[in-house]
């Protein structure tokens, strides 16, 4: 059991104050009556809730892919800063969690998901799942840099990092500071540090760290701070990528 407001929040059908303010103008029902105590307690298996005269039904699990912007931690909470989930209504943030993370100063997408399964899937080593940075230098990067990036560094790990394609590019207008070079690396690891580690091994300081992409996923259409529900066949896609072995090597 829910209550009416909760449930309609994490349904999609407004903020938790627009949604009481639905309910307590009559424009909620269940089960056919107008229901005005928005902190009545619901089953939605069992009742049939509508707003506006459309019935409200919540996904049975949902993605949603945020902008997450430098200087927010990557956690459900936290004493001293703010979180990613402070971003999202507050009847969501009980139930969703990160996807992996991001380090405190590193902006860019991240996805955010109610979905056990999902969320393992994405991070577990087992499926490498492919994530692109966009990297702001503090040096030029060496000649033979995309090659030792696609052998696979050794950035102090009891193995060396897994291959990664190195390109360089044009620089970001959206970038918080300008350095001297700029880069974009795909990865399919998720170790510490990881991008700033391998940068590191071949003499360069990140200055400015954005994941771009994830699993196919771009940022399109988002600012910092932003975020949007995947659609079905995004969260399809998701859930049906293979396991390593199975897909193209980078």
């Amino acid at each position: 059991m829910l209550r009416l407001d909760r449930y309609l929040a994490e349904a999609g059908a407004g903020s938790r104050s627009e949604v009481k303010k639905a309910v307590s103008s009559g424009l909620v029902t269940v089960d056919g009556a107008v229901v005005r105590d928005y902190s009545r307690k619901v089953d939605p298996s069992a009742n049939r809730i509508c707003h506006r005269g459309i019935p409200v039904v919540r996904d049975t699990s949902v993605c949603y892919l945020f902008y997450k912007p430098a200087g927010c931690v990557t956690a459900r909470r936290d004493r001293s800063d703010r979180t990613v989930m402070d971003y999202f209504p507050e009847a969501l943030r009980d139930r969703l969690s990160p996807v992996g993370r991001l380090d405190k100063d590193t902006e860019g997408l991240l996805l955010v998901t109610d979905d056990g399964a999902l969320n393992h899937r994405l991070t577990s080593p087992a499926h490498h799942v492919e994530k692109t940075y966009y990297a702001v230098l503090d040096a030029p990067l060496p000649g033979d840099a995309v090659d030792r990036f696609y052998r696979g560094l050794d950035i102090g790990d009891e193995k060396p990092a897994r291959p990664a394609v190195l390109a360089l590019c044009e620089p970001d207008a959206a970038a918080a500071c300008q350095g001297v070079c700029q880069a974009l690396v795909t990865v399919t690891e998720g170790r510490y540090h990881q991008v700033k580690r391998m940068f590191a091994a071949v003499g360069c300081t990140v200055v400015f760290l954005k994941r771009t992409a994830f699993a196919g996923l771009t940022l399109e259409g988002l600012s910092p701070g932003e975020y949007r529900k995947l659609q079905s066949d995004e969260l399809e896609r998701l859930r049906s990528r293979k396991r390593t072995g199975e897909q193209k090597s980078l």
